[in-house]
């Protein structure tokens, strides 16, 4: 698993500024290091919440010097008809973020419909086996959260395959832990909980070895 260090102006906490490279988004992160290929100055980053889709179009302006539009669904379609015309005039790449392109995005003005035609799409997809484990352990470095690695592993077999599901996971145990008054965290500590929050695929049996 890569980590890609963002060089943007220091958060309150620096170990935010990373972005872990998989399967489910090299190709994005391909393609946004070389947007001089676009065929025109302008792409779409379309991939599902919590996957750090934000954070990687922050990090393509701070290299590129471009511009975003983040949840751009939610931005009036004529502000996107002007930045895009505006993207081609100033050569300076702009990157919309989306949930999803048209046609599962439905734009209505007919100008900025054939624009984003033109416009290419970079995908982030579903997380994979080794981006969930990875995602799981940064998370919980970053709550300062002591997660063994065998903890590690059960979830990631037991837990949707969902950026939103791994974070509200990683939310509900340190408020456990928070509870608890202590850091470290177990298998048998977190399923109850997790069971009850719904959170678990298959949480109700022990079909597999808990230490696996």
């Amino acid at each position: 698993m890569t980590q890609l260090g963002l060089p943007l102006v220091k958060p309150a906490d620096a170990r935010e500024a990373e972005f872990l490279i998989s399967d489910a988004n090299a190709r994005a992160v391909h393609q946004l290091d070389h947007w001089g290929t676009w065929p025109v100055m302008a792409a779409m980053l379309a991939g599902p919440r919590k996957s750090g889709r934000s954070m990687l179009a922050r990090y393509f302006v701070g290299k590129a010097g471009g511009s975003m539009i983040d949840d751009a669904e939610r931005v009036a379609e004529t502000d996107l008809f002007h930045a895009w015309n505006i993207a081609q005039v100033e050569r300076r790449p702009l990157l919309i973020v989306v949930d999803a392109p048209p046609p599962e995005w439905r734009v209505r003005l007919p100008d900025l419909r054939s624009r984003l035609a033109a416009t290419p799409v970079l995908r982030i997809g579903i997380p994979d086996d080794a981006l969930i484990g990875d995602l799981l352990t940064e998370l919980f470095r970053r709550r300062e959260l002591d997660a063994r690695s065998e903890l590690v592993r059960w979830l990631s077999r037991r837990i949707e395959r969902s950026y939103v599901t791994i974070h509200r996971v990683v939310d509900t145990l340190e408020q456990l832990a928070t509870s608890r008054n202590s850091r470290k965290l177990s298998i048998p500590l977190a399923k109850p909980v997790l069971i009850e929050a719904r959170l678990l695929i298959d949480g109700d049996t022990d079909a597999r070895n808990e230490a696996e």
